[in-house]
């Protein structure tokens, strides 16, 4: 296997392809912006103090990245968010980091529904960002690293061809603090486990320290990384309950400041108004996917790689959720794909591929990063 490595390997950027894996946050962030809008609304119905509060909250977290875009939200249009998941700040880190979570929502008020769509963040992609096309393929966190929100919008929707009007960039610390100020939450507990906290079957009163450990351990739950999912998705339920439940009232000082402290988005305060006002039948039918990516070892590095099939599927699922007609998808990601054909791959083996070839964005010859 070594030497078939070692055939294959391609010499590239090494900050694309041997950034190891790390037990991070993953998908939990896949109720945070609806679980944030609500925590949103619910302050906005106290008055004139905590309306001027919330204003001033928000308005720390508006970072125009991209320009503003069209007034989809007081249109009442159907809208797309990039949700990312970024790690500043966590285990000592302070530099940029990769976006480790990636999630395209959707909401449309005129169907009443909402989807959100995972990204895996090692999937193999078209690097976009930079003017001069400096990054070409490259693992899809990696855009945020080096462009930031901007390069993970314009990486996002080059993949799928979809557009995405906002972005809300999450740091991880917001989710224990975010704990911290609805006074912890309550879970019940799968399976007893201890990742840094000691985790006993049953229901569990969880600090903000507690609850991060909670939802990163992936390594001794018997379900993988699935089970992980399950359980962020427990935290994120549990903070939007102690939210909106009466004893938080003392508390939305605490809530708006981990809002505002953590948070960076190209929403306005009246986009956050209005999608919380007429975004709010969304909210009772929200469907989940992701990307199913096939693993890879390409350039001696382990990646995912999306099949042609599989892209369109969900190129077509998001356009449909943004009242969008169905566009076949012709771009970099459809292309290797296309010329890797010869290599006879088997996409219904769940064996790693050794011999996923990147091609040169000009030619039909193997990439070597120059």
């Amino acid at each position: 296997m070594n030497s078939q490595r070692r055939r294959h390997k391609l010499t590239r950027n090494t900050a694309l392809t041997a950034r190891k894996l790390t037990n991070r946050l993953g998908k939990g962030w896949r109720g945070l912006l609806l679980g944030l809008v609500l925590i949103l609304c619910f302050s906005l119905s106290w008055g004139a103090h905590v309306y001027f509060s919330v204003q001033g909250a928000v308005n720390k977290t508006y970072h125009a990245t991209t320009g503003h875009p069209t007034a989809k939200v007081a249109q009442k249009k159907p809208i797309s968010v990039l949700i990312l998941g970024v790690d500043q700040g966590i285990e000592g880190r302070h530099d940029r980091g990769n976006s480790d979570t990636m999630i395209l929502a959707t909401a449309n008020p005129q169907t009443k529904s909402a989807t959100l769509t995972s990204l895996p963040r090692d999937l193999l992609v078209d690097v976009k960002g930079d003017k001069h096309d400096k990054y070409y393929m490259g693992r899809i966190n990696s855009a945020y690293e080096f462009c930031g929100s901007k390069g993970s919008i314009l990486t996002t929707q080059a993949l799928l061809n979809v557009p995405v009007h906002y972005y809300m960039e999450v740091n991880m610390k917001a989710l224990s603090e975010l704990v911290d100020a609805v006074g912890g939450v309550d879970v019940q507990v799968p399976f007893s486990f201890t990742y840094n906290t000691r985790f006993h079957k049953g229901k569990m009163h969880l600090n903000g320290k507690q609850a991060l450990d909670y939802a990163r351990m992936r390594k001794s739950d018997p379900k993988g990384d699935y089970g992980r999912q399950a359980r962020q998705r427990q935290i994120i339920l549990a903070i939007v309950n102690e939210a909106l439940s009466i004893k938080s009232l003392n508390n939305y000082r605490a809530i708006l400041k981990a809002f505002s402290q953590n948070v960076k988005t190209n929403m306005s305060f009246d986009d956050m108004m209005g999608l919380a006002t007429n975004y709010r039948s969304c909210a009772s039918n929200i469907s989940s996917d992701y990307i199913h990516g096939h693993d890879a070892w390409i350039g001696g590095a382990a990646m995912q790689v999306a099949q042609t099939k599989e892209l369109q599927r969900i190129s077509d699922r998001v356009r449909a959720g943004l009242g969008l007609t169905k566009e076949t998808l012709h771009n970099q990601e459809t292309r290797q794909n296309r010329l890797n054909r010869k290599h006879h791959l088997k996409w219904s083996d769940p064996t790693a591929f050794e011999n996923y070839v990147v091609y040169s964005r000009h030619s039909h010859r193997p990439w070597y990063g120059n």
